[in-house]
C-alpha cells in the first residue's frame, strides 16, 4: 500500500501537470497563434533542459541515432502543432476526452506497422471507443469541427509516436538525451512557422510559456517516478482524474461547461481504453513469462 500510494501522488500529479498545461495554451492563446505557442513550448522545454545537458559536457551533445530523434521531432511537431489550434478552441472537458483515445490509436496501428493481433474483445473495445469519439466530436459548429477533427489527427500522430518509439527503440541513450533531442529538433521545425505569425509576447505570456515547457519535460519525470512505486495497470483507473481536473480548469477559468455529447462520450472512451490498457498489460506479461529472455529487456522510451 505504501509503493501505491506513492505511485498514485505521482500518477495523479501528471494529470494536474496535463491539466495545467492546456490551460496555459488556452491562456496564451487569446491573442497567440497555435504554431507560435508550440513553437515557443518546444523551446523553453529545450532551454531548460540544456544545463543539465552542459553539465555532462560536450559528449552529452554526441548522439549515433539523428536519425531515429529526426524521425521523432517531426511526428511530435506534427502532433503538437494542430493540438495547439484545437486546445485554444474548444473546451477543456472535450480536449481531455479526446486525448483518452490514444491507446484506441496505438491498437489500430501496432496491428498494422508491428503486426500485433487484435483479438475479439479488444476489437470489440476499440469500436465502442470510436464511437465515444464521434460522439464527442458530433456538434455541427464549422469551427468546433474542424478543431475536433485536428485534436483527433493529433491524437492518430501521438499514437504513430508511441509507435515509432517501439519500433525504434533506443537503449543505449539516458532519457535526458532523448527528451532534449527531441526539444530540439522540434524547436528548429516548428521555427520557420513561428515567424511567419509572429506576435512578440508579454512578459506574463513568457512566463506562461517557460511554465509551459517546464511542465511538458515534468510529466515525463512524473510518470517515471510514479512507475518506479507501482504498475501500469493498476494506476490506469486514476489517469481519469484529468477530466475531472480539466473541467474544473474549464469551469473556473474559462466558464466552459462540460457538453452532454462531451460527457456521454467520455462513458464509452474512458472504459474502452481502461480495458485496452488493462488487456494490454497482461499481454506483455504472459509475452515475458513465455520467453523469459525478453523479461530483462529495458521499457521503451
Amino acid at each position: 500500500m505504501p509503493n501505491y500510494l506513492h505511485g498514485a501522488f505521482w500518477f495523479v500529479l501528471v494529470s494536474f501537470v496535463s491539466a495545467l498545461n492546456d490551460a496555459l495554451i488556452k491562456l496564451t492563446g487569446t491573442r497567440l497563434s497555435g504554431i507560435q505557442i508550440a513553437f515557443l513550448r518546444f523551446f523553453f522545454s529545450f532551454l531548460t533542459l540544456l544545463p543539465f545537458m552542459l553539465r555532462g559536457g560536450l559528449r552529452s551533445f554526441v548522439t549515433p541515432h539523428w536519425k531515429v530523434h529526426s524521425i521523432r521531432s517531426l511526428f511530435l511537431f506534427l502532433a503538437l502543432a494542430p493540438w495547439c489550434y484545437g486546445v485554444i478552441v474548444l473546451p477543456l472537458s472535450l480536449v481531455t476526452t479526446i486525448s483518452f483515445s490514444t491507446p484506441l490509436f496505438v491498437l489500430v496501428l501496432s496491428h498494422f506497422f508491428l503486426k500485433e493481433t487484435i483479438d475479439v474483445p479488444r476489437l470489440v473495445a476499440t469500436l465502442i471507443g470510436f464511437g465515444g469519439i464521434l460522439i464527442s466530436a458530433g456538434p455541427s459548429h464549422i469551427e468546433w469541427s474542424s478543431a475536433a477533427l485536428l485534436l483527433i489527427a493529433s491524437t492518430v500522430l501521438f499514437a504513430s509516436l508511441d509507435v515509432i518509439n517501439k519500433k525504434m527503440l533506443i537503449r543505449n541513450e539516458s532519457l535526458l538525451s532523448l527528451l532534449f533531442f527531441s526539444a530540439l529538433g522540434t524547436t528548429c521545425l516548428s521555427a520557420p512557422f513561428a515567424l511567419l505569425d509572429w506576435q512578440t509576447p508579454t512578459l506574463f505570456e513568457c512566463g506562461m510559456l517557460l511554465l509551459l515547457g517546464v511542465g511538458a519535460n515534468m510529466i515525463l519525470f512524473c510518470l517515471l517516478r510514479a512507475f518506479q512505486f507501482c504498475e501500469l495497470s493498476s494506476l490506469q483507473p486514476l489517469r481519469y482524474v484529468e477530466l475531472l481536473v480539466s473541467s474544473a480548469m474549464g469551469v473556473v477559468l474559462f466558464h466552459e461547461w462540460p457538453t452532454v455529447s462531451t460527457l456521454l462520450g467520455a462513458t464509452l472512451i474512458v472504459p474502452a481504453t481502461l480495458y485496452i490498457t488493462r488487456a494490454e498489460v497482461r499481454r506483455r506479461k504472459k509475452k515475458a513469462a513465455d520467453t523469459p529472455e525478453l523479461s530483462t529487456e529495458e521499457p521503451a522510451v
